[in-house]
């Protein structure tokens, strides 16, 4: 629940009242009428192919609390009542900037730490390994709740019981990053990596560190970063006015006497707090630089490490993200990482899927990397070479940007894919499934397993 009672919520949004509704206080904030559950509060985004504040009516009748909507259209919803309901109708000159004060105001009356998570590639993996690591009551982005909408409605959706939040922070082009941090105020900046991602946008790898570096401008006063230690475009971006923590191979939290088993990787945590052994349920050796990441994190926020190796059983991965899909009537493996992919991402997860063990073959089911801009088609052939160094069996492209790859098989559609993953592999093999998020992947993905044995 919001615990702040409706006049509040209104001072926060500068909202008028056109309609003072029943008792209570919001449970949480909702953008969309299909999911409105009794208590929400619906804002009526606008700028879409459909104007939200029209379904605020459904939304109303659905059981929500109240509705953000346009002054017009509060004024049209102030005399509607249907049965049994008594809604607040707050009306508003923008719903979207009236969702993201509302959460601020939360943010601040949780009183919490707030962690802010932004980086090229692995800032999902990181807030799930956070969540997950922390001794605390954390709340945590769902999925990729971390955009204009996403984040405020994360924070509102936060309990009263709260203790920490971990926010992740996407970003698309400059500015938005700073636009994130005025709504959350983090008191932990975090940045997992910076990379060739967004090209096509910012154009180049200085701009796209100077846009990650406003999670560290937008820094609470006496806040904490939490930086690789190895990421030279953050450089110029880093000076002795900035207090921070940098992890990775050298930097003030590592991992040494690392045991890489079937399933699991044991490893040793060193930090300026002291150390300690994390068994930590993956293998891949890029989830291990992100559980380092992670536990930069909760050292930044003043929790040991062995506080943290305790609860390493409790880390789970959003959907899509390194997935182990195992089909034991057909002998096969999927490594299903479909979310997104960029030339970072792609590379390690490739050197993923060579070290893994196979009884039979190793094949990419790998879709385009977009947003790379004119560099695209060079940055493609990379990642193929990569992969066919790393002794890669068999790449299958899919998606017109994949055709760059020079698969030894190339389809336009996922679906498509299926009946050739199909013709090609069999018992023992282990099948890497990665692409941006446009290509579908997870299309590939459904069709595969359906089809088993």
């Amino acid at each position: 629940m919001i615990e702040l009672d409706p006049d509040r919520v209104a001072s926060a949004m500068a909202a008028g009242l056109a309609r003072r509704g029943g008792p209570g206080r919001p449970e949480r904030g909702e953008i969309d009428s299909r999911q409105i559950e009794p208590g929400c509060l619906f804002f009526g985004l606008t700028g879409g192919a459909r104007d939200g504040g029209e379904f605020a009516a459904a939304a109303i009748e659905a059981g929500a609390w109240g509705v953000v909507v346009e002054r017009a259209r509060a004024a049209e919803l102030a005399g509607a009542s249907p049965e049994g309901r008594d809604p607040w109708v707050f009306a508003v000159e923008d719903p979207l900037a009236a969702l993201q004060a509302l959460a601020t105001e939360w943010r601040r009356e949780l009183a919490v730490p707030v962690v802010g998570i932004t980086g090229s590639v692995g800032k999902t993996s990181v807030k799930d390994m956070t969540r997950a690591l922390l001794p605390v009551r954390a709340h945590a982005s769902p999925e990729n709740f971390n955009t204009e909408i996403g984040l405020p409605l994360t924070i509102l959706s936060a309990p009263p019981e709260t203790q920490v939040l971990v926010l992740e922070m996407a970003m698309r082009g400059a500015g938005q990053i700073a636009e994130l941090c005025e709504i959350a105020e983090p008191d932990v900046a975090a940045i997992t990596n910076v990379g060739p991602v967004h090209l096509e946008l910012l154009g180049t790898i200085e701009a796209i560190a100077e846009a990650k570096a406003e999670i560290l401008t937008g820094l609470k006063p006496g806040g904490r970063a939490v930086v690789p230690v190895d990421a030279e475009a953050l450089a110029p971006h880093l000076d002795d006015t900035l207090d921070a923590l940098t992890f990775g191979p050298g930097g003030d939290v590592f991992a040494r006497e690392v045991i890489r088993g079937e399933g699991h990787t044991e490893a040793l945590i060193a930090t300026p707090d002291g150390e300690a052994r994390f068994d930590l349920p993956f293998e891949e050796s890029y989830n291990l630089i992100n559980a380092v990441a992670a536990v930069a994190i909760g050292v930044a926020l003043g929790h040991g490490p062995e506080a943290m190796a305790t609860r390493t059983a409790g880390i789970a991965f959003s959907r899509l993200r390194g997935e182990l899909i195992e089909l034991p009537a057909d002998g096969i493996r999927l490594i299903n990482d479909c979310y997104n992919a960029n030339p970072v991402s792609m590379t390690a997860a490739i050197d993923n899927l060579a070290a893994t063990h196979a009884e039979g073959r190793r094949i990419g089911v790998l879709g385009g990397m977009a947003e790379l801009g004119p560099d695209a088609p060079a940055l493609h052939r990379e990642v193929a070479a990569h992969a066919r160094g790393a002794g890669i069996d068999l790449l299958i492209g899919v998606g017109e940007l994949a055709r760059d790859l020079s698969p030894d098989e190339w389809v336009a559609e996922p679906e498509q894919a299926v009946d050739v993953a199909r013709r090609h592999s069999g018992r023992g093999d282990v099948i890497l499934v990665k692409g941006s998020r446009s290509v579908g992947l997870e299309r590939f993905t459904d069709g595969f397993v359906a089809r088993g044995s």
